[in-house]
């Protein structure tokens, strides 16, 4: 496995060092506040008893995790909370390559680009099946890269970095092959709450024992620091997770989860409402500002990201560098996900400036 930082903080550290007022869309943290209720929560468990401080189950809180089973209608006993949906991701693809006879990764491409470094950590081979133009995926490919070598298949719906959203009949098939290999399909469903299509399904709509459902809080409650996610698992594979959890963590933030667990009680759905309308606002202000800068780009059916192709001015890291510095718009480069989207820079629409940063792009191009 490459030893190379990750193209995200090579970005960021440029953007930081960069002189001038820059615009930072690289980074996946939300800008608005979380619920009140996470703030009187954390405020609440600061005055709790000496024993409240100490380890807590090593799979998470016991009604936190009873909350998410009662939620996405599972057993309390498949639930295991996670060091954020990194985690999560890391413990699904760890139990897949463990249970399986072959090696085998398969992504999509475009991808995540954590997804393929923590195959190689885990001794695993990615292997790429390409998504559509408008970044769907057609689960026929799938099928036909699918064999007897795959452990898992890797998918993120709504998908980062296309914005696609994977509807039902896609994801029963994609269960269905990985019922078919003797796979484990893990689905990312951290941006479920982001959904602008009305198409978004779970995976966890499909009862098999051949998929494992991650997602966090960190995108819906605006809590990228608290790193509290989970992972639905088989009744099959829930002892080798919790095993490997617990030797890798021990245990999880005790007040970060009860913090979660009394905004997901006392939350109401307006506050999920008011911030997808936030964002569907933003994309539809910097789509407009990228029409006015001749770009081409894609109008995402969910999370936060557009991807933007302008003209002669291909998605290296030299040139979101040479971005950075000319114009104070950071981006990430989309040689980062991989080749099929590599002529294309990533925005990620997670700040109030995204119409200044339009601007600046359509005077710059």
């Amino acid at each position: 496995m490459s030893n190379d930082r990750p193209l995200f903080f090579q970005v960021m550290q440029y953007a930081d060092r960069a002189d001038g007022d820059v615009i930072n869309m690289v980074s996946g943290s939300p800008d608005w506040e979380p619920p009140a209720a996470l703030r009187e929560g954390l405020v609440e468990y600061a005055d709790s008893e000496p024993d409240a401080f100490q380890y807590q189950p090593s799979e998470g809180l016991t009604k936190l995790r009873a909350e998410i089973a009662d939620r996405r209608g599972v057993d309390l006993e498949q639930v295991v909370v996670t060091n954020g949906g990194a985690e999560a991701n890391y413990l699904a693809m760890a139990a897949a390559l463990e249970r399986s006879g072959g090696d085998e990764v398969l992504l999509t491409d475009p991808v995540y680009p954590y997804y393929p470094r923590k195959a190689e950590l885990l001794s695993g081979v990615p292997e790429y099946v390409s998504a559509n133009a408008d970044g769907t995926l057609d689960p026929a490919l799938i099928r036909d890269a699918a064999t007897e070598e795959t452990a898992a298949i890797v998918v993120t719906t709504p998908n980062n970095p296309t914005g696609a959203v994977y509807d039902e009949s896609t994801m029963c098939e994609l269960v269905a092959i990985a019922e078919d290999v003797d796979a484990i399909l893990v689905s990312d469903e951290v941006y479920d709450h982001f959904d602008y299509s009305g198409d978004f399904s779970s995976a966890l709509a499909v009862d098999s024992d051949h998929r494992i459902v991650t997602n966090s809080f960190s995108k819906s409650l605006a809590i990228t620091g608290f790193r509290v996610g989970y992972a639905v698992v088989p009744h099959a594979l829930i002892d080798s997770v919790k095993t490997r959890h617990m030797l890798v963590n021990v245990a999880g933030s005790r007040p970060a989860q009860y913090a979660v667990l009394q905004a997901l009680q006392e939350t109401e759905p307006a506050y999920y409402r008011e911030n997808r309308e936030r964002m569907y606002a933003r994309i539809e202000a910097f789509t407009d500002g990228l029409e006015q800068a001749g770009a081409e780009y894609t109008i995402p059916d969910g999370g936060f990201y557009v991807l933007a192709r302008f003209p002669e001015f291909p998605g290296t890291l030299a040139n979101v560098e040479q971005l950075i510095d000319d114009t104070g718009v950071a981006g990430m480069p989309g040689e980062a996900f991989g080749s099929a989207r590599d002529e294309w820079l990533r925005f990620a629409l997670l700040s109030p400036r995204v119409d200044e940063a339009a601007d600046r792009l359509a005077e710059y191009f």
